[in-house]
């Protein structure tokens, strides 16, 4: 990256809670937020990194988003437990529902969150990875704004609606995926217009429904599934457990929401946490677990063979020692963004693409 800046991870945190602190999001959101651009600089996930915080601000801007309403949470059983985010981003309401998902499934053995009413431009890893660092099995499905053809057709309908999964271990950090159901997630899309690079073969199709490797013909088109009806299957199911289930909005009426075309989707989440120790005689959760480490070292004997979240591990390392490298033009709107101004060319929609803009006014 030629024209860039190195920062530390403490200081893309400081300088992400400054900037959504600048532009009026309360002291928990910022934090909240900064967290989760962190998390995700820190692990060199670029695309929910620093990138994110315009769709923050527009999210703002708009009115679409609260910059400060408190998460609301309510048990609706014994071991199924609610946080409305009354329409502010999801990040603080998935810290305040962290904790009592965790505690509910170490009582009844599982648990379940359900998170309504929250704008999310985030990934999922954090909150499934906090469930696995406390010895339990994480789940999270969420939808998103309608951008991918189910398989066989042509026009949007279901978002890149993504699943994570976090496994514990005992010596080691989890083992823990997030990953879209469609081929591609969308900020890699964006990152790839933004730095004028073409696609891979099978990731969108143009609005006339052909193959195309041009960034702004896919963003303008729709993204396809992964594996065809395969990752069409996982998109349906991901919109019923993140929407009907929770009495929250299916992809497309989402978008409907979005009046101001923000690119931030406002609906539910849907959080498991699972004891492990809860599901044998016993509760030995740490003969489970070195169950489980037979099946990751046979994978790893294999050449060429990795278990998911080991290149995020790596990342980690070496971001936490050296830092991450941010375009300098991002540096400037952050900085603008801190200083309680706009950006001339903020993070805005044209048909269906983002810009994200560096100019200050």
């Amino acid at each position: 990256m030629t024209d860039a800046v190195r920062m530390s991870l403490e200081e893309v945190h400081a300088a992400a809670k400054a900037a959504m602190l600048g532009q009026g999001f309360a002291e928990n959101h910022a934090s909240a937020i900064a967290n989760t651009v962190t998390a995700a600089e820190r692990d060199e996930c670029r695309h929910h990194g620093l990138f994110r915080l315009p769709f923050y601000v527009n999210g703002l801007r708009s009115g679409q988003a609260s910059p400060d309403i408190e998460p609301v949470l309510t048990e609706l059983s014994p071991s199924v437990i609610k946080v409305d985010a009354g329409y502010a981003f999801s990040p603080l309401a998935l810290e305040t529902g962290d904790a009592p998902l965790a505690e509910r499934a170490k009582e009844f053995g599982i648990a379940a969150l359900a998170v309504t009413n929250a704008l999310n431009v985030a990934a999922l890893w954090p909150e499934v990875e906090r469930l696995a660092v406390r010895g339990l099995v994480g789940f999270a499905f969420v939808s998103s704004s309608p951008y991918v053809a189910p398989a066989g057709g042509m026009k949007p309908l279901f978002g890149t609606n993504p699943m994570a999964f976090a496994w514990p271990r005992l010596d080691n950090p989890p083992m823990v995926f997030d990953q879209a159901s469609s081929a591609s997630a969308r900020g890699e899309i964006q990152l790839r217009l933004r730095d004028g690079e073409a696609l891979p073969d099978g990731w969108a199709i143009d609005n006339e429904g052909r193959p195309t490797n041009d960034p702004q013909q896919a963003l303008l088109g729709a993204q396809l599934p992964f594996g065809g009806f395969k990752g069409s299957n996982i998109a349906l199911m991901v919109e019923l457990l993140a929407g009907p289930l929770l009495g929250d909005k299916i992809s497309f009426e989402q978008a409907a929401h979005d009046k101001a075309n923000t690119g931030a989707p406002c609906g539910g989440e849907l959080v498991i946490a699972i004891d492990p120790a809860k599901f044998v005689a016993g509760g030995d959760r740490a003969a489970q677990l070195r169950h489980a480490e037979t099946l990751f070292s046979r994978l790893l004997a294999q050449d060429g063979a990795r278990l998911p979240s080991g290149r995020r591990y790596e990342a980690r390392r070496r971001t936490t020692a050296e830092g991450v490298m941010v375009p300098r033009s991002l540096v400037a709107s952050i900085e603008a963004y801190a200083a309680g101004r706009q950006v001339t060319e903020r993070a805005t929609y044209e048909g269906d693409h983002i810009t994200a803009g560096a100019a200050s006014a």
